[in-house]
């Protein structure tokens, strides 16, 4: 079976005065629907990137090799009137931010209509009902069509987003810290309406956030991302609970567990910054903040290996630590002895997947 999202071997490059900058480094993602996958990281990670070069929304020059398919279709390839038939029809976005997304002298109603009118999948005189529908589908009455953004708290206005994102159903919604700045009541009651949708619709659901126990509530499987690449990922309560690589373990003790007393006294937060992705360090790029590292983390960067495989070498979770390597332990393979084991081709380097050179975007 097709998988609705497939992520391969993603590599995202800035390109600026001050010279390349690799943001994205081999990422693998892939995404079944009715399922929701997580995407944690601290900020500079390269979780929005991947979100936004999903639907190639990032800066005109940007480089952006790999493949991403959507449904089997290669989205680094579609020409332009494909793609734009593609946002919101079959992948839709809701931004981290809904007061700076929605336009303040446009009435909501007017911005949940437009792709609705744009990709001409609704008779004009239904407009106004589907409109309705939308708004009461996410917990908002339809009255509150007429009101402007600054009417509306920040809770109703990320219910607005989250309806625009649904108007042409797709089948894969992209949430970028979608509670962000939310409070916690407000922030509970849009995860379960994504949760809600998910499950009544059957679509496929990549959420961005920072907070690891969001993602632990809300989704199928996880992937920790640390400075342009993917670290962990596997089953949420596995990655969350049970972590496998020092950085996810570092992000999963970032927070105070409900009847653990130990876990509110504990020391959070890790020493140092993250790294600057145009002066990475050499060899595992954590291992300038890892408690764990050894001699051979400075020449080897890991692929990411299976956490307790079976005979066969599968796996449901994978870290790419040499901590988990062959053996479950400091045991090296061959290329990993040399330092021949890398994620993926140097993501600095020119590759035939360009990124978007039109500057238009479209709803």
């Amino acid at each position: 079976m097709t998988s609705l999202l497939d992520v391969r071997d993603l590599h995202v490059t800035y390109s600026g005065g001050g010279g390349d900058v690799p943001a994205v480094r081999g990422v693998h993602l892939s995404l079944d629907p009715g399922d929701t996958l997580g995407v944690a990281g601290e900020s500079g990670s390269g979780k929005s990137t991947v979100a936004l070069a999903l639907l190639r929304l990032l800066p005109a020059g940007t480089r952006i090799t790999g493949e991403i398919l959507l449904e089997g279709e290669d989205v680094l390839r579609m020409r332009w009137g494909r793609l734009r038939a593609v946002r919101w029809a079959g992948a839709s976005v809701v931004f981290q931010g809904a007061m700076h997304s929605l336009n303040p002298v446009q009435r909501i109603g007017e911005q949940i209509a437009e792709p609705l009118l744009v990709h001409a999948l609704v008779k004009p005189d239904r407009v106004g009902a589907r409109v309705a529908d939308l708004l009461e589908q996410v917990g908002l009455p339809a009255s509150r069509r007429r009101d402007y953004p600054h009417q509306l708290s920040g809770g109703q206005r990320q219910r607005v987003m989250i309806a625009m994102a649904l108007a042409c159903e797709p089948r894969l919604i992209i949430a970028d810290e979608a509670t962000t700045a939310l409070d916690v009541m407000i922030q509970a009651q849009i995860l379960a309406l994504l949760e809600r949708l998910v499950d009544e619709s059957g679509i496929g659901m990549l959420m961005i956030s920072h907070d690891l126990s969001v993602l632990a509530a809300t989704c199928d499987r996880v992937a920790v991302m640390y400075a342009g690449r993917i670290v962990e990922q596997g089953p949420a309560g596995e990655v969350v609970h049970e972590p496998a690589h020092p950085y996810a373990s570092a992000l999963s003790a970032a927070f105070p567990r409900i009847g653990d007393p130990a876990s509110r006294l504990a020391p959070r937060g890790l020493p140092g910054d993250p790294p600057d992705p145009a002066q990475a360090p050499s060899g595992c790029v954590f291992r300038p903040r890892c408690a764990v590292a050894e001699t051979v983390c400075a020449t080897v960067d890991p692929p990411l290996w299976p956490v307790r495989p079976d005979r066969d070498g599968r796996s449901a979770r994978h870290a790419a630590c040499v901590h988990v390597g062959p053996g479950g332990g400091p045991e090296r393979t061959d290329s990993a002895r040399d330092g021949s084991a890398r994620s993926g081709p140097d993501p600095g380097g020119p590759g035939p997947g360009s990124a978007e050179e039109e500057e238009e975007t479209s709803r």
